[in-house]
């Protein structure tokens, strides 16, 4: 591990912040925090904690002497200097006579004594912060520190690897307990705190002086482990691929609530997924407590899916069972021992080993899954070094237990209200046009994952870009089967499945049918009606694996219904859709799978150009803005309002084989 610190860049962000009116304490402090947070071998998604003593003025003007330690809620990775809000340090001073103090009182002392007062709740370790005399102090959870810090006799190794530069705090609960042993534990001279089973302090009397030691402290750990012999891979047998076993993993999970996978492939995944020692391994526990709320304490192990992947689903779902069952066993036992009355959470895996594939990380969003993914291939790592120095023994069951109830930890994922279609994962054909992008947005911001499809790759990438960094973009001429095949493939093995199809894509061709040449008809049926089979098969196959039911939404158009003067060669295919729409409600009801069709008409876009525009209004005898909105209420409708459609079809739970109409009102192409 190497010093990332570049002392031109420091001086600049002194002299970014000083505009703001932010102190070179803090505006080091920040510059050093995310140094720290941009690496994940040292901490991962709000882990770890900084801070700097350092001067602040009271309404009064007077100087006092103040604690900016990193607040609840901020990442160090994109700290900025409000994420280490100031608290009076005096206050925090006194606490250290008393014998005990409440978690509940800690927080309030804290939060009571900020000399901002809609500022972020100081880090649940402020007061460690505080009793440590040092100026500036850094805190991670060093991913090669952990493989020391979790062996048997752990204590004795680092004395021997650190000598004086470090002293050792056996593991306590972060808080106020831990707070008063490590001051314990300080003396002059130390480069850094080791706590067991835990993590790493570093502190300094420059912003660069904790940094350099916190790096220097770590990279001697990675060199104890480079020395020694590496865990080798076990070998896998050829097994199914993720595409193939994702969906029927998520099927085994259940409908309620809908899962997020997100798998991971690393040497490090791979490997411990692999060894035969994984169950042994995976009871041991969290690398460090602090992950217990990202990810359980233990991951769930399958059985390599080799061969018939319904026996493999079997085997899946009774694993899954007894992972529930234990538990609530867990639960129940320490509840008992901490003698509270606890709400148990939910007793479904975060994580999920699976030999030959890696390990599957479980969210209710993909970026939630995303955190837990990365937090197990840290464990993985963490794991597979520990077994090469000793052996990976981190905190007990009641420990683990007490992190993972904890309020104060809870606090970190914070909560707020599920989105209406959260969990689903819509793909959207023709993505990159009018309606498919308004589509695209609609479901997005209802709190679905997007994999979106077009034929202009490079415009639907930049489209997914747009709307969210975890959208999927797939290049993809719908009228081939195995493109169409492909493309699913890639969406069941980035998001684990697949719940919402929207097929949208197509093309507006026109001329008299009289005289229409045979080529323009069947490019016509290719796109409007064949691509729309290839999009629907591929998309039952995918709902029928996983069990799990489905939505599959077709864009008809009214011409199915409503025929338009010379336009027979986009009609013709439309009707025919509407034909395979009903068809396929009637073959996948039992599947619970949904088939419901939009009508829209006369909508901005790709396939209704100006030209086009023009062209319809003339051969109707009306001008351009009477055509736009020629319905019953006399408005023009927009590819947004078809989006929401969309979107509204999809949330009707009960409705299948239906046909909306999304036209302002036409009474020749009401289907009814």
């Amino acid at each position: 591990m190497k010093s990332l610190w570049d002392q031109k860049r420091a001086v600049e962000t002194v002299a970014h912040y000083a505009a703001q009116g932010v102190s070179e304490d803090l505006a080091l402090r920040t510059y050093s925090a995310r140094l720290l947070g941009a690496d994940p071998e040292l901490v991962l998604h709000g882990g770890g904690n900084t801070s700097v003593k350092t001067w602040g003025p009271d309404l009064f003007g007077e100087r006092l002497e103040v604690l900016c330690v990193k607040g609840s809620g901020w990442d160090l990775a994109a700290i900025e200097p409000p994420g280490h809000p100031a608290v009076r340090l005096a206050p925090l001073l006194k606490l250290r006579a008393l014998d005990r103090l409440t978690d509940e009182d800690m927080v309030n002392v804290q939060r009571a004594n900020l000399m901002d007062s809609s500022g972020p709740t100081p880090s649940v370790e402020a007061l460690l912060h505080a009793f440590i005399p040092e100026k500036f102090i850094d805190h991670t959870h060093a991913t090669a520190f952990l493989a020391l810090a979790d062996q048997p006799h752990a204590e004795r190794l680092i004395g021997e690897i650190y000598g004086e530069r470090v002293a050792c705090v056996p593991y306590v609960m972060p808080g106020f307990e831990l707070a008063k042993q490590a001051a314990a534990a300080y003396r002059a001279g130390l480069e850094g705190l080791a706590l067991l089973k835990h993590g790493l302090f570093s502190f300094g009397a420059s912003a660069r002086e904790s940094y350099e030691r916190m790096i220097d402290l770590v990279s001697v750990a990675e060199a104890v482990i480079a020395a020694r012999p590496r865990v080798a891979p076990s070998s896998t047998a050829k097994v199914a691929p993720a595409s193939s076993v994702l969906p029927v993993l998520r099927g085994a999970l259940g409908a309620s609530p809908r899962w997020i996978v997100d798998l991971r492939s690393s040497d490090a995944a791979m490997t411990a997924a692999g060894d035969a020692r994984l169950a042994d391994w995976a009871g041991r526990g969290v690398a460090t407590p602090d992950h217990v709320i990202r990810t359980k304490a233990h991951p769930l192990v399958l059985g390599a899916p080799m061969g018939d992947l319904a026996l493999w689903r079997a085997n899946a779902a009774t694993s899954l069972e007894a992972y529930s069952d234990a538990y609530q066993a867990y639960f129940a036992r320490n509840q008992v021992r901490a003698g509270r009355n606890l709400t148990m959470l939910d007793p479904m895996p975060r994580v999920v080993a699976i030999p030959g594939l890696g390990l599957a990380a479980l969210g209710r969003t993909s970026p939630e899954a995303a955190v837990v993914g990365d937090i197990a291939e840290a464990w993985a790592r963490t794991l597979l070094s520990a077994e090469a120095v000793g052996r990976f023994e981190p905190v007990g069951e009641a420990d683990t237990f007490d992190m993972e109830y904890w309020s104060l930890e809870q606090a970190k994922l914070g909560k707020r209200p599920a989105r209406r279609l959260e969990g689903r994962v819509v793909a959207i054909t023709g993505a990159a046009g009018a309606i498919g992008a308004a589509t695209a947005r609609a479901f997005a911001s209802e709190g679905a994952e997007l994999a979106l499809l077009d034929l202009n790759a490079d415009a639907v990438g930049t489209l997914a870009s747009a709307i969210s960094s975890r959208s999927l973009a797939v290049g993809c001429d719908v009228t081939r089967t195995d493109e169409v095949e492909r493309a699913f493939d890639a969406v069941c093995a980035r998001f684990g499945g697949l719940d919402i199809v929207v097929s949208n894509a197509g093309v507006a061709l026109s001329g008299e049918m009289a005289t229409l040449p045979d080529e323009t008809l069947r490019r016509s049926f290719e796109l409007n009606f064949f691509a729309h089979q290839n999009v629907a098969r591929a998309a039952a196959h995918r709902f029928r694996t996983q069990g799990l039911g489905g939505v599959l939404l077709f864009n008809v158009s009214k011409q199915a219904l409503n025929p338009g003067p010379e336009f027979g060669a986009y009609g013709a295919p439309k009707a025919a859709l509407l034909a395979l729409m009903r068809q396929y409600a009637l073959e996948l009801g039992a599947d619970g799978v949904r088939v419901n069709g939009l009508n829209p008409d006369r909508i901005r876009s790709g396939l209704l150009t100006p030209e086009m525009i023009e062209s319809r209004a003339a051969a109707r005898g009306v001008s351009t803005d009477a055509y736009m909105a020629g319905n019953l209420l006399g408005a023009e409708v927009t590819a947004a309002d078809v989006a929401q459609a969309f979107v509204f079809t999809a949330l009707m739970e009960k409705t299948t084989g239906a046909i909306i109409p999304v036209d302002g009102g036409n009474v020749a192409a009401m289907p009814r």
